[in-house]
Formats: structure tokens, sequence, C-alpha cells
């Protein structure tokens, strides 16, 4: 089987490409490097040292006799490129990762929104354009969010995809089965539901699969694959802008700072581990949609967990201080989160769960690479309007200074 990974060079297409490729599959990966590009504007570096691709897809070949592909391409911009390389490579199917990630930094001024919705909707797009051109039948499975609903109460256990209701006509009450009703927190998760609906307009019209994974908050760093060599490394982001909330907390209490708790801390997300990522990218593409089925809507989460208990557990096995800071999202200060993530329970998925081994394996690596971080980097200031901005510059600067001297005193 062939796959194209779209965005293959980034923390979750990295580990995806190794674990098909460990599997089987012939792997093509298309980036444009654009993360890295992103990594020198923000002027910090992933915790962990990121070699080039090319030493990259070296180390692979060297430790597993396996060889990945690589074509630096702009999908969202070079759509006869694109379209040639599904025509001449053939693939089975394409994993799209190739969409800017983080929503702090969609959030960051009204150039990141505009970047970010060219970026995102211009790729999809792209992308579902060039499969319908092309003539081949392929699978397309994308990497979503579990944020496209938002963080208020659902009230509900937030479905696969699809709501049961009843509407009332002139004939009486009648049962429809609609998309969940999105409610997008930033300009990201807002990309993430228009992604939605081109998936639904392009299954319907031109008979495309679709798989679309609404996934979690992703934490760990390491895979069975990129354990092998230390050049196979994946990301570890830890700054305000990139690093997920779990991996924030471990590294921050491996280097003496303040877990930094937005609000409250009652936000409630949905969790999942980095090895139980790229395991439903998997389970997914060996179980597509049938032609003419209907877009494939799947939760890829294993748990859901409320940040203030997050840094609670995580003081409790450290010793770090809890620093309550303003939130710089707009968002409800509680909530509740409630998901079924039956089908892949129903195809095998075995999640891994929060757990004291994995938790200490992501602070090790925190520790052995902790000359490398800049904690001036690690507060959130990426702020969602003008109110929470001005909240967030009255905390900041105290959070900051404690957070170094504690550092200069365990260093």
């Amino acid at each position: 089987m062939r796959v194209l990974v779209l965005g293959g060079d980034g923390f979750c297409g990295w580990p995806t490409a190794l674990h098909l490729s460990a599997r089987g599959w012939d792997v093509l990966v298309v980036d444009n490097l654009s993360r890295r590009n992103i990594d020198n504007e923000l002027e910090v570096q992933s915790l962990t040292p990121i070699r080039t691709m090319g030493e990259r897809i070296a180390a692979w070949k060297e430790v597993s006799g396996k060889a990945i592909e690589f074509e630096n391409m702009t999908v969202g911009k070079e759509f006869d490129r694109l379209v040639a390389l599904i025509r001449d490579w053939r693939p089975d199917s394409v994993v799209h990762f190739a969409e800017q990630r983080a929503a702090p930094y969609s959030m960051k001024s009204a150039r990141h929104k505009l970047y970010t919705v060219d970026n995102n909707l211009n790729a999809t797009n792209h992308l579902l354009a060039a499969i319908v051109e092309s003539g081949r039948d392929v699978h397309l499975a994308h990497l979503g969010t579990m944020g496209v609903y938002g963080y208020t109460t659902a009230g509900l256990r937030i479905p696969e995809g699809y709501l049961k209701v009843t509407v009332d006509t002139d004939f009486g009450p009648a049962e429809q089965e609609i998309l969940f009703p999105p409610n997008p927190g930033s300009i990201y998760h807002m990309t993430k539901t228009q992604d939605a609906l081109l998936f639904q307009f392009y299954a319907k019209n031109d008979g495309v699969r679709v798989t679309d994974l609404h996934q979690g908050i992703v934490w760990g760093t390491q895979t069975e694959e990129t354990r092998k060599d230390e050049r196979l490394i994946n990301r570890f982001d830890y700054d305000g802008d990139y690093g997920t909330v779990l991996n924030r907390f471990l590294m921050q209490a491996a280097v003496g700072y303040p877990l930094t708790v937005h609000g409250t801390g009652g936000q409630t997300r949905a969790f999942i581990h980095i090895q139980d990522t790229v395991r439903c990218v998997e389970l997914a593409l060996k179980n597509p949609p049938k032609a003419g089925d209907r877009v494939k809507i799947l939760n890829q989460m294993t748990e859901s967990r409320r940040v203030r208990d997050l840094a609670a557990m995580i003081a409790g096995m450290t010793g770090a201080e809890v620093h309550n800071v303003p939130n710089p999202r707009q968002e409800a200060d509680e909530n509740e989160l409630v998901v079924a993530n039956d089908q892949f329970r129903d195809l095998g998925l075995k999640p891994i769960t929060l757990r004291q081994g994995l938790l200490d394996e992501v602070t090790d690596i925190a520790r052995h690479y902790a000359d490398r971080a800049d904690l001036t980097k690690v507060p959130c200031v990426s702020s969602w309007n003008t109110r929470r901005a001005e909240a967030l510059k009255s905390e900041t600067a105290t959070v900051a200074t404690a957070g170094v001297k504690n550092h200069a005193r365990s260093a």
C-alpha cells in the first residue's frame, strides 16, 4: 500500500510516516518545512534537537532498512505539481497534516489569522480538487480536532460527527441526522470546521472517500519508531504558542518553572498519547469508507481531564509550584467534556491513558534537553482579544520572573 503523508515533517506527521513505513507501507512525505520556518519566526526551537529532513530519512533507512521518499512542496499553492504527484506516484491513501496546527499562533495577530485561513483552507481544497482531477480513487484521512465543538459544556456525550435531531415540519415532527454543531474557539479551530464542510461537499459531489479524525490534545513525544535513534526524535514544543498543555506542564516541572494554569484551570480537554495518534491513523487507513459513503468521522481521543487536575497530579509527582494566570483565551472558565470514541475501540484500539511511566518518560526527555530551553518563551502571550491581552500583561512578567528564579535555584 502506498501513502502520501502531507505535513510529514511535523509533530504528528513525522512519527506517523515512520509508523506506517515500519508496517510495510510505501511512504512519501510532502512538506514545505514551514513549521521549521515558524521556529525561526518565533525565535524558539524544539526542546529536542530536530535533524534536517535528509538526515532523518537517512537515519530511518539505516536503522530500519526501509526508504521514505520526500517532496518539498507547498500544498495549497502548487496545484499542478500536486495533481501530477497523485497521478504519477499513485497513492492508495493520503494523510493530511498539512495545516497550521496551533490555536494560539492563529490568534497572535491579524497577519497570523490571515495566514492560518489561507494555508489551511487552501491546502484542504487543493488536495480534494487534486484527487478529483487526478481521476484516482484515493482515500483521504484528515487530522482534525475535537476543538471544532468548542469548550463549553455540550450537555450530552459528543457523538462521532453526526447528531440525530427532530425538527418540526408542516407535516409533523421529522428525524434528521446533521453534522454536530461546531462552536470554534479560535481561527485555527474555525478552519477545521470549514474543512468539514469541504469534505461533505466533495464526498457528495465527487464521491471522494474521506475520513475526518477529530483528535484530542496530544501528549508525549516518542513513539516506538522515534526511540530507535536520536536522529529520529520527535518534536517537543514547550513555548506558549505550540506547546500542548500536558507536555508544557511536564517540561516546566522538569526545569523548576511554575506550572502555568490559565484561569481557574476548570477547562476540560480530551487527550491522546502520540503513540495512539499514529495507531489511530493506521486503523483509519485500514478501514476506509466505501465509495459513495458519507464522510467517516471518528473521535480520536482516549480520555478527558480537567487542566487543574493535571497540574495537581504533576505537582504531586514533582513538587512543582502551580501558578494560576489570566487565561489568554476567550472561553468558558469551567466546562464538562464527554466524548464518544466507540469506533476506534471497535477497531481494536487499546488506549494509552495517563500513567506514571509515560509521564516520567516525557519528564526525563525534558530534563535531558533542559539546557536548550528558553524560559522566556514559556508564557502564552497570544491573546484572543484586547480585554484578554490587558489581563495577561499584568501577570506574565511576574510568573516569568518567578520561573527564571526557580530554574536558577534548581540548576
